[in-house]
């Protein structure tokens, strides 16, 4: 029989995660991972069973080779010809929460759950974060050599 995850057993952890450890997408694959719950033995697709991240450091975010120059993100204003790009340096400038909050977005499925989580997903550009009442629990996710 298989079992299946019901959203009164769900116990969610707070967990703190420092972005200067490892490239962008590295961390993005492995938050996203946090945030849909698949580490956990009860993770079940259709329901929301993920915990809370919390990232600091957003502001020394690392990134390899030309991605900086190269990577564009587009808009579209809605008007013809109102296509905008921006370089991931100006958004890195800008605000460089941003940068992180899309790149883990685009790794979460597609689906009604999305929204849901990424509102668990707090990111903050600096080493201090309102959080210390939750009491999260500091991971490293550097690979060791």
């Amino acid at each position: 029989m298989t079992y299946s995850a019901k959203p009164k057993d769900i116990v969610r952890k707070w967990y703190l995660v420092d972005a200067s450890e490892l490239t962008l997408g590295r961390l993005s694959t492995k938050v996203a991972a946090m945030l849909m719950g698949k580490e956990k033995p009860m993770f079940t697709k259709h329901i929301d069973c993920g915990d809370y991240v919390i990232i600091i450091n957003a502001d020394s975010l690392v990134v390899s080779g030309e991605k900086k120059d190269k990577k564009s993100y587009f808009r579209y204003t809605g008007f013809p010809g109102g296509i905008k790009e921006t370089k991931l340096k100006d958004v890195i400038n800008q605000d460089s929460t941003k940068a992180i909050v899309s790149s883990v977005r685009g790794m979460l499925p597609a689906n009604k759950l999305r929204d849901d989580r990424l509102s668990r997903l707090k990111v903050y550009s600096g080493a201090e974060h309102n959080h210390t009442a939750q009491k999260p629990i500091k991971i490293t996710l550097k690979e060791s050599k």
